[in-house]
């Protein structure tokens, strides 16, 4: 009820905001496309490919969306016990991984680790800094205009009303940066057209209710972001829950991860509605249309 009631805050301050001129979502998006996947993470897109995290999994996909590569023990070369992957993204065919210790809603172990984007092999790791107050990843973004990588957390705390940020160049952190209003749930980041984007498992797929994206004008204050409904994925085969995004600018595209026929208890699969056996992964591909 709790969660409820802060989502429902936050999304009415954003909508007095949006009447008022101030603000407002920034394109109009058509879904032309859906490609089932190995990962219920995240995707991220570079120069014709595709890659998709799993929990425990990175897979490479063609233009096309056929499998080139896959590493089924991505954990490889670690000091720290890490067994959870979130939303991922690439630069330079470099993949950056929010990388942690995952059990019953709560993380630690928390590393910003750089993959090679064709063996899907561990590359480095940047050095966390405990004491900025991240309790959790379950995003990571590459900005390289700012030279800044941005992490979101998940859980349902303080702690979460921050993106945290470290330097591209030196793994140094940069601090952290506060939403306004804060979204709930927090589960994919990307970097767009001068803007951040968010996604947040914050519907209730029960009741059939969609998950939603918002944009964080990052414009103004250094130290606050505004956030932006954005869209309701009320258009996906099945409600479910949300995880990453990216946006393909070579095909002026949105891909979303969704995936639907598990329960999620305290951000875990555990259990199925009626009707599955398995939990479906599948990538929604967007054509942005229109800038409003």
């Amino acid at each position: 009820m709790q969660k409820k009631l802060l989502v429902i805050l936050s999304l009415v301050s954003s909508i007095m905001l949006i009447g008022c001129g101030k603000t407002k979502a920034g394109f109009k998006y058509e879904l032309a496309d859906v490609h089932p996947v190995a990962g219920r993470q995240g995707v991220c897109s570079e120069k014709g490919c595709y890659w998709v995290s799993g929990s425990t999994t990175l897979t490479k996909y063609d233009s096309s969306w056929n499998l080139i590569s896959e590493n089924t023990e991505p954990f490889e070369g670690y000091t720290l016990e890490v067994n959870h992957i979130g939303d991922i993204d690439v630069y330079n065919n470099e993949l950056y991984l929010g990388v942690e210790y995952f059990s019953d809603g709560e993380g630690k172990n928390i590393q910003v680790a750089v993959y090679d984007g064709d063996t899907l092999e561990l590359k480095r790791v940047f050095p966390f800094r405990s004491d900025t107050g991240q309790l959790e990843c379950s995003g990571i973004a590459v900005d390289p205009v700012s030279r800044t990588v941005y992490m979101t957390s998940w859980i349902d705390d303080e702690s979460s009303n921050y993106l945290y940020m470290y330097d591209l160049d030196t793994g140094d952190y940069k601090g952290k940066l506060k939403m306004d209003p804060v979204p709930q749930w927090l589960q994919g980041i990307a970097c767009f057209n001068g803007s951040l984007y968010v996604t947040c498992d914050d519907g209730n797929a029960d009741n059939d209710e969609p998950d939603h994206m918002y944009r964080i004008d990052i414009s103004g204050d250094k130290d606050i972001g505004k956030v932006i409904p954005e869209k309701a994925f009320d258009d996906v085969i099945k409600q479910g829950e949300i995880e990453g995004l990216t946006f393909d600018e070579d095909h002026r595209q949105l891909l979303l991860l969704y995936n639907r026929g598990a329960k999620i208890v305290a951000g875990m699969p555990k259990g199925f509605y009626e009707g599955y056996s398995e939990e479906i992964h599948e990538v929604f591909v967007y054509d942005i249309v229109e800038e409003r």
